[in-house]
Order: C-alpha cells, then structure tokens, then sequence
C-alpha cells in the first residue's frame, strides 16, 4: 500500500496494515519506521509500482503526488466495506463540537475523521461511527458513505485549497451521490431538489430542526448556533434510539476556545472564541453578544477571504481591535462602515488597548475571523496568550 504524507491519519493506517510506502515532503533520504514501512521523499514516487494510494486529507489536489496517483483513495474509501454504521457531520462551522455533542448522546459511538481517532484506530464493534468529515477527505473519498449525513451551513472556506467555492461546494455534497434509500440527510433548505436517493430533511433555521424532531428548544440550555449544534445531536439520538435526552446534552461540556467566558480582576466579561478562524465563525459569535457593548478583537492571516459581511454584521456602537497581518484590511474596513477602530500589532497590545476601554457592562471577544499562523502556532496557542493576557490584567 502506497501512502502519501506522514502524519496522523497515514501513521495509523501504517501501523495497522504494515508494509507500506510513504512518500513525504520532509523526507529527504529512504528510511524505515518501526514497524518496518519504508518512507522516501515525495518526488520518488513512480505510478507505475503502485496499485493503491492513500493521500493524507491534507494533501491538495494541485500536489505532484496527487497529479500523478493512479489509484487514489481517501482514508474513508479503504475502511467502506468494513465501516460499521456511522454518523458523517460536515459544514463550514460548528462540525466538532455537532461531532462531540452526537457522541456524548449514543452510548456506545466513537468520534473519529477529523476529530478523535483516525478509521484506522477506530473499533469496528463499537457503533455508531460518528466522523468528523472535512471538505478534504469528502474530497478525495469516492466510495464510502454514512447512514446519517448531518451538513452545517456551506460558506466560503478553505478556498485555496480546492480553488473556488464551487468545488469547496461540491466536495461537502459529494456524499448525498453515493448515499441509498432510507438513510437520512439533514441539510440547508437550499440544496432542496438535489439529486439523491437518501431521505432528507431540509432546514433553514434550528426552528424547523426542532419543528420536525419534536425537540423543545426550551428545554435546550445552547443559543446560537451551539444550538443548532446539540439539535443536530438530538436529531441524531431521536431517529437511532427514539428519544430525547435533555439532561444530557445540557451536561455536555464545551472545547475550549469557542466562546469561553472569562473573568477579569475587575469582573469584566472576556470570550475566547479564538477557534473562529474565518468569517462566519466570528458572525456567529458577533450575533450572540452584539447586544452588550461589543470590543472585539480581529484578525490575523484571512487568506484572502471577504471580511465586508462581517463588518454589515456588526453593531454601530461596536468597537474593534485590529490586530494581525491583516489589521490595516480592517482599518479601511472600519472606516468605511463608520466604526471605531484600533489598530494594534499583537494580541497582548489589543487586550491592553481593550482593557482601557471596556466598563463592566460590555463584552471583550477574542474571535479573530482569521486563521492564526502568521503570529501563533494554532488557534489553540491564540487563544492560551489570550487567557493568560487577561489574567494578568
């Protein structure tokens, strides 16, 4: 078996399998791992002494080693004939914390694709299957398919991977193709007609989730679109197991870094939301305090993305903090939308122009819109600095 990449999806599969080529962009000379698959730089790669290729989901299609695979598979296809019943949750927000939420409510699920295991780690008794399913993987997978399809909103992401919106578009319904009778889809009531012999269940608001589940949003403690996530989990319990546990899905604890109230010693409100790496990630949180004397903190590396309908989401009374390789981006953008702006080179120089202005009643968000690498490791790292800036005030 052929791999391409070694990271954490194609080191499960070596593990598990054995005697596997890995061609590698880092790797500069043949080597060995320790369970005896060999690894050779990428441009060794000949399609001709190769009968199967699986890519890591990182890979893009525009890679040489993409260009030239023969055989090309996704992580999903190489377990599709022994994948028990799974749970795919794909859209461009809110996909982990749905994914978390699916499998605090089924006993015995496991969580695995982009978040938890990779397939290969992953116990084929233990069912259901509840995958995290990236725009990358649905990509590249050709012949796996979920019994439960569950799509968040589709808004523009990771368009420089697959080139344009269109094909970001595609790769996230491609699975609904390959998907039978009485299995179900649970999608935007925009992509209502489409071609499909899945049963769906179209919405456009968490109304007509709750409407067509028979779910008491009342008895729901999320708003936004955390509830939109646990609906998506409570759907999911209902069409498996008939029921609905409240109680549960209210005990469930959220990730870190998605919109995490915070403290000052004055008693002043912080929210780390450092996980909103693009735009509509930050509108959601946007729309959940707008209300409240909104200071937020913005930006980073937008690759390029439209940052206007953020802007048309915020409050006139809103105050923001540009920080970031992007921040002179927002500065123009502030000022043509008539909002008071800072601009700030890091993330420490933000929280301490912040913290000047902000009074008891109002709201400092960190939610960046913006990935976070050109002045951070991950979003994780981000929105640590963030907490302990604050604690430090």
């Amino acid at each position: 078996m052929t791999l391409f990449g070694y990271g954490k999806t194609t080191q499960a599969i070596a593990e598990r399998f054995g005697n596997c080529t890995v061609f590698d962009d880092a790797v500069t000379e043949q080597s060995v791992d320790a369970k005896g698959n060999i690894l050779l730089p990428a441009s060794e790669f000949d399609p001709q002494k190769s009968t199967l290729e699986i890519t890591s989901p990182g890979i893009p299609p525009s890679h040489p080693l993409i260009r030239c695979a023969r055989n090309l598979q996704s992580e999903y296809d190489l377990f599709a004939d022994t994948m028990p019943r799974s749970v795919w949750i794909s859209g461009s927000n809110g996909k982990t914390t749905a994914t978390k939420m699916v499998q605090h409510l089924l006993p015995f699920a496991q969580a695995g694709g982009n978040v938890g295991l990779p397939l290969a780690q992953m116990d084929p008794t233990r069912t259901p299957w509840v995958l995290e399913s990236s725009s990358f993987t649905l990509h590249y997978t050709r012949f796996a398919k979920p019994d439960i399809y569950l799509l968040l909103p589709i808004t523009p992401d990771h368009l420089s991977w697959h080139g344009d919106m269109r094909a970001y578009e595609e790769a996230k319904l491609s699975p609904l193709k390959r998907m039978r009778e009485g299995e179900l889809a649970l999608l935007p009531r925009r992509y209502e007609g489409i071609a499909t012999d899945a049963f769906c269940v179209f919405y456009d608001s968490s109304d007509d989730i709750a409407r067509y589940f028979g779910i008491d949003t009342n008895k729901v403690a999320y708003k936004g679109g955390f509830l939109q996530d646990a609906l998506f989990a409570l759907a999911t319990q209902k069409v498996l197991y008939d029921r609905l546990d409240y109680d549960a899905i209210n005990a469930f604890t959220l990730d870190p870094h998605r919109q995490e109230k915070l403290t000052d010693s004055r008693g002043r409100t912080w929210v780390n939301d450092s996980k909103a790496t693009n735009v509509e990630a930050a509108i959601a949180a946007i729309e959940t305090f707008k209300d409240r004397g909104l200071h937020l903190i913005l930006g980073g590396e937008d690759k390029g993305a439209d940052m206007a309908p953020l802007f048309a989401a915020l409050p006139q009374t809103a105050t923001i903090y540009a920080i970031g390789k992007n921040r002179k981006k927002l500065m123009e953008l502030a000022k043509q939308h008539g909002i008071t702006a800072f601009e700030c080179e890091d993330l420490a120089s933000a929280v301490k122009r912040c913290g000047e202005h902000l009074d008891t009643g109002g709201i400092a968000l960190l939610s960046p819109a913006a990935a976070s690498f050109d002045q951070f490791d991950s979003y994780e790292a981000r929105g640590e600095t963030f907490k302990t800036l604050v604690a430090n005030l």
